[in-house]
């Protein structure tokens, strides 16, 4: 069975970026553009990794990120956070919010699949 991603991104052409890629390498996939749906589609959709954008309209990905894993069904769903502000102490205050990995916008597709497949297989194992 396909291992299931989350991608939380308001930004259409990131979304739909990473959706392909992901697709293409065999994931089931659902996109989310409003944060303030993510965390309701994340307990339906059960994923075995949640990619999120941290810069969100209405809700910071990082309250979503400190959300989750307050949630008992969330709370071990690795989180792979990605942001186009990547300035000091961004990655302490992204990983203290419970973020498991951290890449910075633009994202290039090799280091992102590698993290994506990094966290999918320490959450398989």
């Amino acid at each position: 069975m396909a291992k299931r991603i989350l991608v939380v991104e308001d930004n259409d052409l990131n979304r739909k970026l990473f959706c392909d890629v992901l697709k293409s390498q065999g994931y089931a996939v659902e996109p989310v553009s409003d944060g303030r749906d993510a965390l309701e589609r994340a307990r339906s959709f059960v994923p075995n990794l949640i990619i999120m954008d941290i810069q969100l309209p209405n809700v910071s990905g990082l309250d979503l990120i400190e959300q989750a894993k307050g949630d008992r069904t969330l709370r071990s769903i690795p989180v792979l956070a990605v942001t186009a502000y990547a300035g000091k102490g961004d990655e302490e205050r992204i990983r203290d919010a419970g973020a498991d990995n951290y890449l910075a916008k633009p994202v290039s597709i090799g280091p992102f699949m590698a993290a994506v497949k990094a966290l999918i297989e320490k959450a398989s194992a």
